[in-house]
């Protein structure tokens, strides 16, 4: 279940040729702070509003790696809130996508655990199918971690 999409295939092909190591060693704005907290709080609702907001003002491709941690906080949404398979299973797609093209760190973000986090929680989705979502383990939930958190 891999869906084309016309925004997110131009978005990975700039990301595809952006040199993204100078912006991720940029300190943090204050708004990323603010949605990973909601994000690993589970108001996936909310944290898709903050990061809409930073995402569409900051300029750059590192707006991506807003987008990226947005999607997969809206792909839970989807799956925990609506149980609405598609929307989940797409919505993780594209987030995990997104942050494939970032270092496994960036704005002091554990972006390869987000990552494969997100991976292993889409992969239990797909397998469970749309009758068993109701047997998705909290466990799998995916957290944004911070460099240095256990």
């Amino acid at each position: 279940m891999n869906v084309a999409h016309p925004k997110l295939s131009r978005a990975l092909e700039r990301l595809g040729t952006a040199d993204l190591v100078v912006a991720c060693a940029e300190p943090a704005p204050a708004e990323l702070g603010k949605a990973i907290h909601e994000f690993n709080a589970g108001e996936f609702f909310e944290q898709h509003e903050t990061l809409e907001l930073l995402w569409r003002a900051t300029p750059g491709e590192i707006r991506h790696l807003y987008e990226g941690i947005l999607q997969i906080g809206v792909g839970m949404h989807h799956l925990l809130r609506n149980r609405n398979f598609h929307g989940a299973a797409v919505k993780l797609d594209h987030g995990i996508r997104l942050l494939e093209a970032f270092p496994a760190i960036c704005h002091g973000v554990d972006v390869g655990r987000l990552r494969r986090d997100a991976t292993a929680a889409r992969a239990r989705l797909l397998e469970l199918g749309p009758s068993g979502l109701g047997r998705f383990e909290a466990e799998l939930i995916p957290r944004v971690h911070l460099v240095g958190e256990t």
